[in-house]
């Protein structure tokens, strides 16, 4: 050994007499003192299990009472630390490299001396992780490089040429250079040597050949990373919802307000959950092990909701994602919550660090619900495994996201790349608040539901002449006074607009301001009231639908030209081109006269006009089957047995159906049609003949095949036909089959990436196919296209289901 590498040793073993005396003074020091030493030092330390390496130290704040064995935890950690650095002393046939790493050891331990106590503490919090690391990496790399040179397995870290793994060397190379920028590559081993780099890049991220001299019995190769199947569960329903409260949590008033909302909707919940149960049989449901990580809500994604919620906040986010875990936990589901990324870490294994790692080991949940500001936490923990396991992730998305922007490289060609979108998602698997884009998938939530004897007693007790203005922020306010001067003619405008000393000056002086209510005084406010007025924000809340339930008739503003990110500053940025045409398009294209009245306020007359036909007309409560208890829960029901994003939809190809009386049964010809008209409609239908129907949902039987008009959409077709379009169907018409069913005349065929595919040009008797899956889109139009549209039938009450998808 050179006298660089004795030095090195000397110092070592200088060092380990010195810092003992230190180890005892750790250990024995009172509790007291060590609260005291705590509170100076304005943290705690703590580790992870000793048997772990590289060891880690993270600050974090505790309680005082945990704080006892503190320092015992640093000792026990040193104590390992110490027995690491005293092999290394020991060690003969240390190579130059060694010895560089333990001269570069012993300057640290130089640098380590302290001159005081709490200088020392600090700097054990400061230092001993990094140094742990070195000590661990120096160890292994001298450990490796022993053992490859005894058993001859040196040459075997050389960086091989395999066509199989054209990305290998070029891996290895970036390794090199780049494996100190992030952790997590030195708790999989790495160590700086070239055997390690491949052990890594072969077993954790595959770009390089396994190693012949390595145990690969325990690995999993990279198409057997998924879900670990194990044996299902039955999922039973849950009428108690005590355990789900005390998961939530608390230290937030957007918890507490879940909480509040939870308790109070709990017995709906429970007669809900019996009723779906009869009316499933009582069939067999799979349990799902489910990941709840509400990103809106975490420290680090800033969490502007939490204290705006006692001040007039918007609280529809916090609406739904309440009724989302009430829903999972009724539905008899295994649940974890996580409202910060630390907890988001630990449920899902997440290697320390940066990201820069994936995880290995199957992913230890079925289905994981987030947002948008939660995809963006996992990206950057999850790395390279967020890719791998997407087709898992549900997000709740409000306004919606439409597969133009959703397909990476297509919105960034076109002209669609916003902050949002661009994930390379299932557009399905984008849930929304409201049924708005059949494109995504829809969530909802729930109004409490009234039963009969409440609904007599609101229809006694309502004034014809009460109205309550839907808008608690007074910016809301501003500009409001000309036709509220006409509504105050005719009736007595209430307000429950936030506020904290002084009366908002935007509120005139006519209208009775409660100030924000909690939910049950509003509730008893909307039953008295006649009418709720929108003022034409917030869009798409879930206030109207409970004003509705309760009663009310909801007057709301008609957008001339239609709201959207092309006139609007709220829409831009956001991941759609949806044209909002009202305040609340739902309540307005759903729900109707005479619970819901769509004017122009900018026309005095038909304002008026509006007042006094809502005085004179008689509503009773409404509430929509699909925003109560049991529809919801039966909607997610759905969505969780038969929703698959994780194995790859196949190619359907039309000449391998099989048809009854077809010239040569499976491929023989086309005798018989897939497509057949449908009585009094110009829709084609999936023809009864086919005996064997490809495996789908919804079933195929729901399908209606219609073609659009030039600049009209899937969904506006289908919808002008009293049906939906149906995404999942677009596989199965974007074929010549289809074309030909419906007498389009193709010219040329040509298969392309565009959103409004499959159409056709009947000028230029063009015709295109869908290339990428991931575009197929309800939303698209065009002025050059007709399109293909995939509509379906839909329940009554429910449009997110078909009538034969239960």
């Amino acid at each position: 050994m050179s006298t660089g590498g004795t030095d090195g040793k000397i110092m070592l073993r200088r060092w380990l007499a010195t810092f003992k005396p230190f180890r005892i003074f750790v250990v024995g020091i009172g509790f007291f003192s060590l609260c005291f030493l705590m509170t100076s030092l304005g943290g705690q330390f703590s580790a992870k299990r000793l048997g772990d390496a590289p060891f880690t130290i993270r600050t974090e704040v505790l309680g005082g009472v945990e704080s006892r064995g503190v320092l015992r935890k640093i000792s026990d950690m040193l104590e390992v630390i110490l027995k690491r650095m005293d092999s290394l002393a020991k060690m003969d046939n240390t190579t130059a490299a060694d010895t560089r790493r333990l001269d570069e050891l012993s300057s640290a331990i130089n640098k380590f001396q302290p001159a005081g106590l709490m200088d020392m503490i600090q700097t054990i919090a400061q230092n001993v992780s990094n140094m742990a690391v070195r000590v661990e990496q120096i160890l292994q790399t001298s450990i490796m490089q022993g053992k490859a040179v005894r058993d001859g397995t040196s040459s075997q870290c050389d960086v091989p040429k395999d066509p199989r793994y054209p990305e290998c060397p070029g891996k290895v190379d970036w390794m090199r250079a780049r494996w100190t920028s992030d952790p997590c590559y030195a708790f999989y081993g790495v160590d700086g040597s070239d055997c390690s780099f491949l052990v890594y890049l072969s077993e954790v991220e595959w770009f390089c050949p396994p190693l012949a001299w390595r145990n690969h019995s325990s690995q999993a190769s990279p198409q057997h990373v998924y879900q670990a199947k194990g044996t299902k569960r039955p999922a039973a329903f849950r009428t108690d919802l005590s355990m789900l409260l005390d998961q939530i949590g608390a230290g937030k008033e957007s918890l507490s307000f879940m909480k509040r909302r939870i308790r109070r909707l709990a017995p709906q919940w429970a007669t809900a959950a019996n009723r779906l149960d009869a009316k499933l049989a009582h069939r067999w449901r799979d349990q799902k092990k489910i990941l709840i990580h509400v990103g809106f809500l975490t420290e680090e994604s800033g969490d502007v909701f939490s204290p705006k919620v006692l001040k007039g906040g918007p609280l529809g986010e916090m609406v739904q994602w309440a009724d989302i875990l009430a829903t999972l936990h009724v539905l008899g589901h295994n649940l974890k919550i996580s409202m910060s990324v630390k907890e988001l870490q630990s449920f899902l294994g997440v290697p320390p660090g940066r990201g820069s790692c994936p995880l290995t080991g199957p992913l230890p949940f079925d289905l994981i619900y987030t947002d948008y500001h939660g995809l963006q936490q996992m990206k950057q923990h999850m790395g390279l495994s967020l890719k791998r396991h997407k087709c898992h992730i549900r997000v709740i998305d409000t306004f919606g996201t439409e597969p133009a922007y959703n397909h990476e490289e297509y919105a960034t060609l076109h002209g669609y790349r916003t902050n949002w979108g661009y994930w390379n998602l299932n557009a399905r698997q984008y849930m929304t608040m409201f049924p708005h884009t059949p494109d995504n998938s829809f969530m909802g939530f729930v109004s409490e539901e009234l039963n009969d004897t409440e609904k007599r007693s609101i229809q006694q007790s309502k004034v014809s002449s009460m109205a309550v203005v839907y808008g608690k922020e007074a910016s809301m306010w501003k500009g409001k006074e000309g036709f509220l001067q006409i509504l105050h003619k005719y009736m007595e405008v209430h307000g429950t607009v936030y506020y904290e000393t002084q009366r908002p000056p935007e509120v005139p002086a006519f209208v009775k301001n409660h100030g924000l209510l909690p939910q049950h005084e509003l509730q008893q406010l909307l039953r008295k009231a006649k009418l709720f007025i929108g003022f034409g924000f917030p869009y798409e809340g879930p206030a109207p639908l409970e004003a509705i339930a309760n009663g009310c008739v909801f007057l709301q503003p008609k957008f001339k030209p239609p709201h959207s990110s092309l006139n609007h500053e709220f829409f831009k940025g956001k991941p759609t081109s949806r044209e909002v045409s009202s305040q609340h398009p739902y309540a307005e294209q759903y729900i109707g006269s005479p619970h819901v009245m769509t004017v122009d306020y900018n026309n005095s007359v038909e304002f008026d006009a509006a007042i006094r036909e809502i005085i004179r007309t008689k509503v009773e409560p409404y509430l929509p089957y699909e925003y109560t208890c049991e529809g919801m829960l039966e909607r997610v029901h759905a969505y969780i047995q038969q929703q698959d994003f994780c194995d790859p939809e196949p190619l359907f190809v039309p000449g391998n159906v099989s048809r009854q009386g077809s010239a040569g049964g499976v491929g023989g010809g086309l005798a018989r049609p897939l497509f057949a008209p449908l009585p009094n409609s110009t829709a084609l239908g999936w023809a009864p003949d086919v005996a064997s129907p490809p495996a789908a949902w919804p079933p195929l039987s729901s399908l209606r095949l219609l073609v659009s008009q030039e600049g009209e959409s899937c969904v506006e077709a289908c919808r002008a036909r009293g049906l939906v379009c149906e995404p999942a169907h677009f596989r199965f018409i974007n074929n010549k089959e289809a074309l030909r069913r419906l007498e389009v005349q193709c010219d040329v065929l040509d298969s392309e990436m565009n959103h409004v595919l499959p159409g056709f040009s009947v000028l230029r008797r063009e015709c295109a196919l869908q290339r990428e899956p991931l575009l197929f889109s309800c939303a698209g139009q065009s002025p050059k296209y007709r399109r293909l549209c995939p509509c379906r039938d839909f329940r009554r009450g429910q449009v997110a289901l078909c009538r034969d998808c239960l």
